[in-house]
């Protein structure tokens, strides 16, 4: 394919949508499919056949369109009228009211003026609940592949480096290493063979950031991946993605085949010199595969456990060889950067975190769901403008970032921007996105000892103070939180907190203690409320020992 296929590609798909008076896109993400979209689906055709609109009005199945708990969900095209709790009813008032008579469906419509929608900035997520994720040529009428088939005519591999350092880009995946230093690294060592690995084993509880991109928008993480194979010198791929997400799984195997069918991968690309593959790798579901020489040694068959660093991957990955390993919301971020340039989206957000962030709001809140917001925006916006507050009758009381990595930040600090750096100081981290929020019924101890003990679950065991002191941390928090423990018991769980964050061998391990020293250090009250002075052994003189509170 050259460049000039490409834009005859993306006109004939443009002419073809054009040719229909609305467009129907019904969310066919995981999310609205388990509570009925594809038969939201069905009644829509059937609704349009009996008016005679078959031929009119498209129905497209399309990824996440952000508002979860409100599916199924169906947007209208070119309008962009959106309808919530969608069902047979609503599914024929839509093509009969809305279609045919030119009135909106008012008790399903969703107001787009909500803060949840108007204080969006999507970037990762533009294409999302816009096309069909199955149909390559859909993408490419939106304006994919332009940025690959840019970087290969028009770029040198340094330039390409240099554009992503200039954006500000940071890995999304959690530590937020800044993107085009670590391409730049890779680039520079000499090596017969590189390797490009995407991160898509989202283990989180309560994120699903990277599931949806992956069942929405495939392609851009395709073309993302194929852009960094060029500037670090790669010609292989791999998508490292867990088992568990099966929908995500399939629209990659149909995307990957459909771009090599067009010559979007494989020998060649856009008549250059340029050859890149990717395959897919199926991950078990191991928590601690999310961390890098882990993910590395799974897909090598090996067992997935963390090695000692250094050497990075980026010296030595994958088969022994440099390796590029970054998310999927970082990949998704590369070609609108190229089309777009760098200092488009480094005025994004703020001078050290530019850029958007994706995150999953989940727990105690009225709107639940997929966001994207500039990157500095405060706590407070997202959790009382964006997810409408607590429900009623409580009041916000925190809120987790990071998942089991990250930590809790109380109501006191709602105004936080959300920045890498302003999180690490509060002890949490941006980590992959998932954003869980509690209200006033919340017990801080018990949220501590639900995140302890998926640690401790998770841990691959190969180094004693992740394996085992998750587990005493564990058992502390169990004790404390049944009433049964002590002033003693609470300092010994600090001190293992710490002891554990300083000598375990990876992220997990080094991690796992941040929900218990965050919940610590704010909510402290909670941990004492439940704890007794210790017992000691006072002697009787009289033979009938006996044992007091201190």
């Amino acid at each position: 394919m050259t460049v000039e296929d490409l834009q005859e590609l993306a006109e004939q798909e443009q002419q073809r949508q054009q040719q229909f008076t609305h467009r129907l896109m019904y969310c066919a993400a995981a999310g609205c499919i388990s509570c009925g979209s594809q038969n939201i689906r069905d009644h829509l055709k059937k609704a349009l056949q009996e008016k005679g609109l078959t031929g009119k009005v498209e129905v497209i199945g399309t990824g996440c369109m952000g508002l979860c708990g409100e599916g199924p969900l169906v947007k209208v095209l070119p309008d962009d009228t959106l309808y919530q709790r969608v069902d047979e009813a609503a599914a024929r008032r839509i093509v009969e009211d809305h279609l045919v008579g030119g009135r909106k469906v008012e008790d399903h419509l969703v107001d787009m003026k909500h803060p949840f929608f108007a204080e969006q900035v999507k970037i990762v997520l533009e294409d999302c609940g816009r096309i069909d994720a199955e149909k390559i040529e859909e993408y490419i009428a939106a304006g994919g592949y332009e940025a690959l088939a840019k970087v290969l005519t028009e770029l040198q591999p340094a330039e390409v480096i240099e554009e992503i350092r200039k954006s500000g880009l940071r890995g999304r995946g959690g530590a937020g290493y800044p993107t085009g230093l670590k391409w730049g690294i890779v680039r520079k060592v000499a090596s017969d063979a590189k390797y490009v690995v995407c991160n898509a084993d989202e283990g989180d509880p309560g994120a699903f950031m990277d599931r949806s991109v992956l069942e929405g928008d495939p392609h851009r993480i395709l073309e993302g991946m194929a852009i960094a194979g060029y500037a670090v010198g790669a010609q292989q791929g791999y998508i490292y993605v867990r088992a568990e997400y099966p929908l995500a799984i399939d629209r990659l195997r149909t995307a990957i085949k459909q771009a090599e069918r067009l010559g979007l991968l494989g020998n060649r690309i856009f008549e250059s010199e340029f050859n890149f593959r990717i395959d897919l790798r199926i991950g078990a579901g191991a928590f601690v595969c999310g961390e890098e020489t882990a993910l590395i040694r799974s897909i090598e068959g090996r067992r997935g456990r963390p090695r000692p660093r250094p050497p990075y991957p980026s010296e030595r990955g994958l088969w022994g060889m440099p390796t590029l390993l970054n998310n999927v919301e970082t990949y998704a971020n590369i070609a609108p950067i190229i089309r777009r340039g760098s200092a488009w989206f480094s005025g994004i957000g703020t001078p050290k975190s530019a850029g958007t962030k994706v995150f999953a709001l989940a727990g105690e809140i009225r709107n639940t769901g997929l966001i994207e917001v500039p990157m500095g925006i405060p706590l407070r916006k997202i959790v009382f403008d964006m997810g409408g507050g607590t429900p009623e009758g409580t009041e916000f009381k925190a809120a987790q970032t990071g998942g089991p990595s990250g930590g809790c930040i109380p109501k006191e600090h709602a105004d936080v921007p959300v920045d890498y750096e302003s999180l690490n100081a509060l002890g949490s981290i941006m980590g992959s996105g998932g954003m869980i929020v509690m209200n006033s019924t919340s017990n801080m101890v018990d949220v501590a000892k639900y995140f302890m003990d998926f640690c401790r679950d998770e841990s691959c065991g190969k180094c004693v103070p992740c394996r085992v002191g998750t587990v005493h941390i564990h058992g502390l928090l169990d004790k404390i939180s049944k009433g049964k423990g002590t002033t003693d018991d609470l300092a010994m769980l600090e001190e293992l907190c710490v002891m554990v964050k300083e000598t375990s061998l990876c992220g997990l391990g080094q991690s796992a203690p941040n929900p218990v020293l965050s919940t610590l250090r704010f909510f402290r009250h909670e941990y004492e409320a439940l704890v007794k002075p210790p017992e000691v052994f006072v002697p009787s003189g009289n033979g009938h020992d006996k044992t007091s509170h201190a």
